[in-house]
């Protein structure tokens, strides 16, 4: 690279140039020189060196004028004054004599490459010290989109390099303890993608709240991609498995969430940019399909294996010629410094009743306090430390403020927006995409802001009480017994997967249904049965939808999928629907086909649902969700199990049915489980050990079963008991009657947390595993490893398959 050249082309620069072209400018020419073999597109388009700065600052004393500026910050001067003064030095000063000319020049060659006269172009500030794992300053300096013709490229350029002393950007440097005039500035003018007209958004290579790391989540909007990075919209979502990314027989996209997109940015016809809204056929459409999906996600993929670390990358979709394009690619910065081997947990202890708002919850936390609604930002004084900031969004002008704040919450914005970007770096948690806070919360007076309950927040009036807790992995035992989890809410799967548990014993389908699908699936399926008002509601719910079973086999397999990936390759249990009649009649539209019962405890549910005319075309749905998580999402670590199977002739039924449905055990692997939760499970342990690849106590309704006692009722309760003698010894003989079949044996329940002498009993029995809640897991480690003690010549483990 000649040392005297003021503008580089992309295409002669790498990341060995941050120091002179700056992280972000660097990283364009690493992709444009390094990864065209893999397919990756990067528009062309060149930068200015951090000679260039220098020169600028060398100029009539600039660098003394700004030193001076710098001091009277120390001194106490207001940020909002300094960082003002200082850019309207750099303003006043001009361009280095020879640069003007050598970026006209580089510009014309960029418009006869691409064949247009004053093509648009990006032009974009690239600090030094910028896109580094250790830092991020990305952001903080000024971007101007859809820039034509040379005498606008000059100013766009002059203007990038005084962003360098933006507020929150000399906010960010005092905070991160950089010398302001040790980084410099590049600029980065790069041919624009057509997104105006198509789409755009921003990609990262792990789950960007819990650092997950074989996921890649894809965030999209309709036009330029600023919306999306500003917080604007609420984009579309995409959760690709980076593991079936990698066979071409798989579909790796395990979630999609159509995003409202309400506003989108596009070309004006005087230059530049302006934000419309979007019409209403695009707000319900998604931007991307499958195969774009996997386009970015493959290029993701190759960025991240490339520079060897997780990445955040911009995106975007030319709308005429409909290619895609990376345009900006960075190392993610925030959960790649988090402490692995630790996890903090947030839990409410009180019931906090229904919440004044909810929205799209960033980080894991809680936050808590007074609320301060503002319209725009304000000096970081004027903030009062620990208050809850409300807004309708934020951009980087709001950093100063937003360090103070206990919690933020916002009307707009989905996971990847500017607010959600900064809350995470600044450990903060936030709510986003309320769409309303500014309106609910302007006359409420404290708020606990809660992100601990999984993908949605949740905001509550008052200052509730809230524990943390801290669990240390280092020092979690390992264990000859395999502890699982029971998980039901797949928003809130990823979390836990720095847990060294052994896979899911048990996740409930009946979660899943009652919060994403929402409705009957006999509904969806003959809504010509419904009143007036029930099929409404359902057209309501599955709108974009012909087929109504797509949309709860949709629903349901994203569910599946996602808890399914949080623990691969391990084993993860997937329980079929087990609702009582009374709690399907709550569904939407189920009412219509369900019966009453007297005791729905002991009745219509389970394995003698499945292969009832009256419901089997719904368990089909549920099959048909199951297959697609296992044979064309490539999750074959999921598990089958059947609740509630009463005698070994209504196994033979169920296994029919699911054989029909294409279940078949044994194929691709299949293993279908039984719940033991009934006494002639356990009478009949050889028979269902013939039919079943393995066993799962459920130990409420065995104790119930066992002891006639209703679980539910308060005069029984101090007879419900599952330390029983008459519930042990049939656990006993349900462990050894499973091993003496070749199959395993493990339960699921709540009674190991809370019993050391129960846990112990299970270890005595020689039980397979035990399943427990995620916060419950590292206490049972425990209690499992003093019960085994040391046993010499065996090897323990804490993570393998069974």
């Amino acid at each position: 690279m000649a040392s005297r050249r003021h503008v580089i082309p992309f295409t002669e620069l790498g990341r060995q140039d941050i120091g002179s072209v700056g992280g972000k400018n660097a990283s364009l020419g690493e992709l444009t020189a390094h990864l065209g073999a893999a397919g990756v597109r990067v528009p062309p388009g060149f930068a200015t060196t951090a000679q260039v700065y220098e020169e600028l600052l060398a100029a009539h004393g600039l660098r003394a004028s700004i030193e001076d500026q710098i001091a009277r910050l120390h001194d106490g001067a207001p940020l909002e004054k300094v960082g003002r003064a200082i850019r309207a030095l750099i303003l006043r000063e001009p361009l280095p004599t020879s640069l003007p000319g050598e970026i006209v020049t580089a510009y014309e060659d960029l418009a006869r490459r691409t064949g247009g006269e004053d093509p648009p172009v990006a032009v974009r500030s690239s600090a030094t010290a910028e896109d580094l794992p250790e830092a991020s300053f990305a952001g903080q300096q000024d971007t101007y989109l859809n820039v034509r013709g040379p005498e606008r490229l000059l100013e766009s350029c002059h203007r990038c390099f005084a962003s360098l002393f933006t507020d929150r950007a000399i906010d960010y440097r005092e905070r991160m303890g950089f010398d302001h005039l040790s980084v410099a500035l590049s600029v980065g003018v790069q041919i624009m993608v057509r997104a105006d007209r198509g789409g755009a958004g921003v990609i990262f290579t792990l789950d960007p709240e819990t650092g997950f790391p074989d996921v890649i989540v894809v965030s999209a909007a309709w036009g330029l991609g600023e919306t999306v990075v500003s917080g604007q919209v609420d984009p579309d979502e995409y959760t690709v498995f980076k593991p079936s990314l990698k066979d071409s027989s798989l579909n790796p996209l395990i979630d999609v969430r159509v995003g409202a997109k309400q506003l989108k940015t596009v070309y004006a016809e005087t230059g530049l940019t302006r934000t419309v809204d979007t019409p209403p056929g695009e707000r319900t459409r998604r931007v991307l399909g499958d195969d774009d999906v996997r386009t970015l996600a493959g290029w993701a993929e190759a960025v991240e294996e490339h520079y060897g670390c997780p990445m955040d990358l911009e995106w975007a979709k030319d709308g005429v010629t409909g290619e895609l394009a990376i345009v900006q690619a960075r190392p993610e910065t925030v959960q790649s410094r988090r402490r692995i081997t630790a996890i903090r947990e947030c839990r409410l202890t009180v019931n906090p009743g229904r919440p004044l708002i909810e929205g799209t919850a960033v980080g894991e936390a809680i936050g808590q306090g007074p609320v301060v609604p503002l319209t725009a930002p304000v000096a970081r004084e004027a903030f009062p430390e620990g208050g809850v900031l409300v807004t309708g969004l934020t951009d980087p002008d709001w950093e100063p403020v937003m360090k103070r704040a206990s919690a933020i919450v916002t009307d707009h914005g989905g996971r990847t927006s500017h607010a959600a970007i900064v809350s995470r770096e600044l450990g903060v948690p936030a709510v986003v995409g309320t769409g309303c806070a500014t309106r609910v919360l302007r006359q409420v007076r404290d708020v606990t802001v809660s992100c601990a309950e999984g993908d949605r927040g949740r905001v509550y009036e008052d200052l509730l009480p809230y524990v943390e807790h801290e669990t240390d992995l280092s020092v979690v035992p390992k264990t000859r017994t395999r502890i699982m989890l029971n998980l039901a809410d797949p928003s809130a799967a990823l979390r836990w997967w720095r847990l060294p548990a052994d896979g899911v014993g048990l996740a409930r389908l009946e979660f899943i249904v009652a919060h994403q699908v929402k409705a009957h699936p006999m509904a969806l399926l003959h809504p010509e049965k419904l009143d007036a008002d029930d099929r409404r509601d359902i057209e309501r719910l599955t709108e974009g939808y012909q087929d109504r079973g797509a949309y709860f086999v949709d629903r349901l397999s994203q569910g599946i999928a996602r808890i399914a990936a949080s623990r691969w390759p391990d084993p993860v249990v997937v329980r079929t629907s087990d609702f009582k009649t009374n709690e399907y009649a709550r569904l939407l539209g189920g009412r219509t086909f369900e019966p009453e019962e007297a005791n729905p405890m002991i009745g219509w549910r389970g394995a003698s649902r499945y292969y009832s005319d009256a419901y089997r075309e719904g368990f089909a749905l549920e099959c048909r969700a199951l297959l697609r998580v296992r044979d064309d999402m490539g999750l074959t670590n999921v598990v089958v199990m059947i609740p509630f199977c009463r005698t070994p002739g209504e196994a033979d039924l169920v296994l029919d049915v699911l054989g029909e449905q294409g279940l078949r055990r044994g194929q691709n692997g299949l293993k279908v489980y039984v719940m033991a939760e009934i006494p002639s499970n356990i009478i009949l342990v050889r028979e269902f050990g013939e039919r079943f690849d393995g066993f799962s106590v459920g130990s409420n309704d065995l104790t119930q079963l066992t002891l006639g006692v209703d679980r539910d009722s308060e005069a029984l309760a101090h007879l419900f008991d599952e330390g029983d003698p008459a519930v042990t010894r049939s656990i006993q003989r349900l462990v050894a009657g499973a091993h003496e079949a070749g199959r395993t044996a493990g339960l699921c329940g709540q009674r190991p947390s809370d019993d050391p002498t129960f846990t112990e009993f299970l270890v005595r029995s020689g039980i397979d595993s035990i399943s427990v809640a995620p916060d419950s897991f590292a206490v049972v480690k425990e209690h499992v490893a003093r019960a085994e003690g040391p046993r010499r010549g065996e090897d323990v483990h804490s993570a393998e398959g069974e």
